[in-house]
């Protein structure tokens, strides 16, 4: 593995080390299963169409086109060829499957979308050898306007195949995508939904921050952690984005820091099947634990074909759920202790040692927030917990080392509330936009904006705006 990785470009070489450390099997390609592809995206509603529009031109070619999402997840296929259409059924190339590189190693989607740029990956290049027979070309695509990563074109055939040009196909066609979604949006994207997975992780815990989260969080991971040394099942429960498997990993980890943690979220109820079979013969394993995410969401009969396994297991495993009162009956009697994860809106000590872990962990070092920006972070009462969290700090740091007020989208200015139309929207986030440049006042940002200072501090009061004095 060693002497292949010498002779490797450094993309590849790096790539190669990355699946290394995933502990992805060099021998067998093994991606992760999901439950729910994302069908109704402005994202996939585009790219199937430029994708559509080159398999025409490519009809008689054996070359599978393929869109994935920002994670790897393959969201759909299209390929006439039946022989290479077999071929990468075998190797799970198919709508539903993650090719992440943590999934299925080097791989020409998992690298461009690990480095945001345009990837070849050909025959002995894949770090699994049940790839070796094909020759990848991926190309990511960006939001216009944002650089905000959406997803991946790739292409694949067999390793013999013309690579340059297959390259420079996924380019046009990742170009093309990006640019009919803008058109489509008319410059405002709807982000993905949520969706059902089923995915492997060693934990979702925040060990560097834990020691200095609120009383709140310690007492709830007290809490768990004393109640799986007892060995009791133990259900966590929160609002949706809260922390609850992050909780439940953390806790878990504590108490046995060498175990395996398998993390299986709720799937769409005509995939519970599959999603049963793809993940069940890990319980009751002895170095694995098993965190059911979302157990209120299960159908009816997906969770009595769990509970048997799951009452076997009893010590391995965790569940998380909304609310515990909704955890289908064939569940519930599994349950021994019930942990509630406080919502972010009652932590707000938590906020900024959260944001910058989540900055860190974007950037690959320490990322500083000035006063003003901490304060709007701290202010701010996070609906959608520590997820929203997450997601505004990623994107903030993505534009500056040193993140400030002006760094931060509108949300974090005003309070939640009704759904404002897109033309509010547009007006609300232009205030905040004036608002937050250092030294405005609401007399010089009714002056940029052509209304009077009456109107400004009307629209402040009616979106609710709040930006924290420097």
């Amino acid at each position: 593995m060693t002497d292949q990785r010498a002779v490797l470009p450094p993309r590849l070489a790096a790539s190669w080390q990355r699946s290394e450390q995933y502990g992805v099997s060099p021998d067998a390609v093994r991606p992760a299963f999901s439950g729910t592809v994302d069908h109704d995206s402005l994202f996939y509603e585009c790219g199937q169409q430029v994708l559509q529009g080159l398999h025409a031109t490519l009809a008689n070619e054996p070359v599978s086109l393929m869109l994935t999402d920002s994670a790897g997840l393959v969201l759909s296929r299209l390929c006439d060829d039946s022989t290479i259409t077999r071929s990468l059924d075998r190797v799970h190339l198919a709508p539903g499957f993650s090719y992440a590189e943590r999934d299925a190693g080097t791989n020409g989607l998992g690298l461009a979308l690990a480095d945001r740029a345009p990837s070849l990956v050909s025959a002995e290049e894949h770090y699994c050898t049940g790839l070796w027979g094909y020759t990848c070309a991926a190309a990511p695509v960006v939001e216009i306007g944002t650089n905000r990563l959406i997803g991946s074109v790739n292409l694949t055939t067999w390793s013999k195949s013309s690579q340059e040009l297959l390259l420079a196909l996924a380019q046009a066609a990742a170009g093309n995508t990006a640019a009919l979604m803008l058109a489509r949006s008319h410059g405002h994207l709807t982000p993905a939904q949520p969706r059902g997975e089923v995915f492997r992780v060693y934990s979702d815990r925040l060990p560097e921050v834990t020691a200095s989260l609120s009383p709140g969080w310690a007492e709830a991971l007290t809490e768990a952690r004393e109640a799986m040394e007892h060995g009791r099942v133990v259900c966590v429960t929160g609002e949706p984005g809260a922390g609850k498997a992050a909780l439940a990993s953390t806790a878990r980890q504590a108490v046995r820091p060498r175990e395996r943690i398998l993390n299986a979220r709720p799937p769409a109820p005509q995939d519970a099947p599959s999603w049963l079979a793809l993940w069940t013969p890990e319980v009751g394993k002895d170095d694995t634990c098993v965190i059911v995410s979302g157990a209120d969401a299960l159908p009816a009969f997906a969770a009595e074909e769990l509970a048997p396994l799951l009452a076997a297991a009893r010590g391995g495993i965790v569940l998380t759920a909304g609310d515990p009162g909704t955890v289908p009956d064939a569940l519930r009697p599994l349950i021994d202790t019930v942990v509630e994860v406080p919502a972010l809106r009652y932590r707000p000590d938590d906020v900024l040692p959260l944001a910058e872990h989540f900055a860190r962990e974007t950037r690959g070092r320490p990322v500083t927030f000035t006063p003003a920006a901490a304060r709007a972070l701290t202010a701010y009462p996070w609906p959608g917990n520590v997820r929203q969290l997450r997601q505004v700090v990623r994107e903030a740091v993505t534009r500056a080392d040193l993140v400030d007020t002006r760094h931060l989208p509108p949300e974090v200015f005003t309070s939640p509330g009704r759904k404002l139309t897109r033309m509010e929207a547009v007006e609300r986030d232009e205030l905040v936009r004036c608002l937050t440049k250092p030294g405005t006042t609401a007399a010089q940002a009714a002056s940029m904006l052509g209304m009077s200072r009456a109107t400004v501090y009307r629209k402040i009061a009616q979106y609710g705006i709040k930006v924290p004095r420097r």
